[in-house]
């Protein structure tokens, strides 16, 4: 690590108060070019405690960058973890605030809740499988914090993975018998398809995103516990969005989420 708690604090001040108060900010890296990826985590970590001595709950865990395409864009070769809270969550159908976000994008992801704890390191698709209660349609509002949605990957992972909201709905179904690399999405806007997927898009297969950041907390001497709701990752691009806009995602067996964008958009 290259940065003192003090300045790890600052940070994490800095970042949550652009999301509260929704104003962009230079990525951090700009101003701390020797920031390393510990440094990165350790600020994010820092957000959680924040949001956690206010009141707000960890509602589960996400994966960012699973997408072979992103990562080579990126020059990375992991994926990066972060987490999601309470108030991110938005059920199947609801009118989100964009006048809260700063500018959001929606991607569909495969969400999967075990019923068995996972550990790395080792972990591998099989061990994930096995540990899964059910998976589910997900779709992920991002909403970087940097301006103009332009940062690098360690600025992105202190910003807690632009983390904003996330919409569940469709149906729970047990993996089993699902062919999970070949699960097809249609996403939608205002009526029109935007964006095509599989669950390959996924680093080959969504269960390899649970079974990375299984290895990558286990490298931290931590477990992902049983209950856990994880989303693995974008299957189709980022795709922005503005008051007025409906978006809706098909998911070949899990049924369809849905929702639509309010507000005052912020241009």
């Amino acid at each position: 690590m290259n940065l003192s708690t003090a300045i790890i604090e600052q940070l994490a001040e800095h970042l949550e108060n652009a999301e509260l108060k929704r104003e962009a900010v230079a990525k951090i890296t700009d101003a701390h070019p020797d920031m390393d990826w510990e440094d990165a985590y350790a600020i994010q970590d820092a957000i959680r405690r924040r949001k956690i001595a206010r009141g707000v709950r960890i509602a589960g865990l996400k994966m960012g960058l699973t997408s072979f395409a992103k990562m080579k864009q990126m020059g990375v070769s992991d994926p990066i973890h972060g987490f999601l809270t309470d108030y991110g969550s938005c059920l199947d159908g609801a009118a989100i605030d964009v006048g809260g976000l700063i500018h959001p994008k929606v991607e569909a992801e495969i969400a999967f809740v075990l019923k068995h704890p996972l550990k790395g390191p080792g972990c591998h698709i099989g061990d994930v499988l096995a540990a899964t209660d059910f998976i589910l349609p997900a779709v992920e509002v991002i909403d970087s914090r940097y301006e103009n949605f332009r940062f690098d990957l360690k600025s992105v992972i202190a910003d807690n993975t632009s983390s904003a909201r996330y919409v569940t709905g469709g149906q729970m179904r047990s993996p089993v018998g699902i062919d999970l690399k070949c699960l097809g999405v249609v996403l939608e806007k205002n009526g029109e398809v935007v964006a095509t997927a599989a669950g390959a898009a996924v680093l080959g297969h969504p269960a390899q995103s649970v079974a990375m950041l299984a290895n990558m907390l286990g490298a931290k001497g931590q477990e992902i516990p049983a209950g856990t709701f994880i989303m693995t990752g974008g299957m189709t691009e980022a795709i922005a969005v503005e008051a007025g806009d409906h978006i809706s995602v098909r998911y070949q067996h899990l049924g369809s989420v849905s929702m639509r964008f309010v507000g005052t958009n912020n241009h």
